[in-house]
């Protein structure tokens, strides 16, 4: 299986639990990827599924995990940084479990020498901060909007169309919604600034992208309930974004015949069978 190299990958937000999480491309992805260091940026593991009782754990999970660990097992410096979801977890800080160090916040230092603070973010979210039963509120009405999602990419498939984030879509277009994206990346910002560091790379608000304020980096994971993103560094030191969804279809494409490149009927046929590789055309 072809390996994508890279110093460093960053990801977040894959709420494993939540019926909605795309379990199946985040380990399709860990499988097609080779790094130094592996940052799990929290809400990792949902645990307010846990204790609300209505938990989801299906066998690629496991798969999941068992994969994590391998890889710590083989080399890779696997660093968790617990957020609010699993936030259980941080009372477990400073420690090593199974080969994956568990810590509060991390720096990552790139190779030009450039220094990034890591964390998972909720620490400057006034929402979970202070009122944290809005939170609570604000996760069942975004669940119900991640319902909405399944259910109208499940009629795009029936109409032979591609998937396209419904949820994602509707949030970065309500006003409100982009005032506190924008609050959210300013106070992280600040944060950095204080610190002394050269960027900060975080998760939280499943919003991905690797902006400059005046020279400094704010980079966001994204998430693997909408977006399917991930953030990484190369072995030039250059950050990016992964839009898993789009480059494993590229990836999928240099492994299929190229009398069937342009039928999407006998691309989803390959990728079923190919690798463990999760079928493109399906999306619970």
């Amino acid at each position: 299986m072809p390996g994508l190299k890279y110093r460093a990958v960053f990801i977040s937000d894959t709420h494993l639990g939540l019926r909605a999480a795309k379990s199946e491309y985040l380990l399709d992805f860990l499988r097609h990827i080779d790094c130094d260091t592996l940052y799990l940026v929290g809400d990792i593991v949902d645990g307010w599924k846990l204790k609300a009782g209505r938990w989801y754990w299906p066998a690629v999970n496991n798969d999941i995990i068992r994969l994590v660990t391998q890889k710590a097992r083989h080399g890779t410096r696997v660093i968790y940084v617990p957020g609010n979801h699993d936030e259980a977890l941080r009372g477990h800080l400073n420690i090593e479990v199974a080969g994956i160090s568990m810590v509060g916040e991390a720096i990552h230092t790139t190779v030009g020498g450039r220094r990034f603070l890591v964390l998972h973010g909720d620490e400057f979210d006034a929402v979970v901060m202070h009122n944290k039963w809005l939170a609570y509120l604000g996760s069942w009405a975004y669940d119900g909007l991640l319902w909405l999602n399944r259910w109208f990419n499940l009629v795009r498939r029936k109409l032979g169309f591609g998937y396209w984030s419904l949820s994602a879509y509707l949030k970065h277009q309500v006003k409100e919604a982009v005032k506190y994206i924008g609050n959210f990346e300013s106070a992280m910002v600040m944060a950095a600034r204080e610190r002394g560091v050269q960027g900060i790379i975080c998760g939280h608000i499943h919003h991905a992208v690797i902006s400059d304020f005046d020279g400094l980096t704010y980079a966001n994971c994204g998430d693997w309930v909408e977006s399917c993103t991930a953030l990484a560094e190369d072995t030039q030191g250059q950050l990016r974004l992964i839009h898993w969804v789009d480059e494993s279809a590229l990836l999928l494409d240099s492994e299929v015949s190229p009398d069937h490149a342009d039928s999407d009927t006998d691309r989803c046929l390959a990728s079923s069978g190919q690798r463990g590789r999760p079928d493109p055309c399906q999306y619970h």
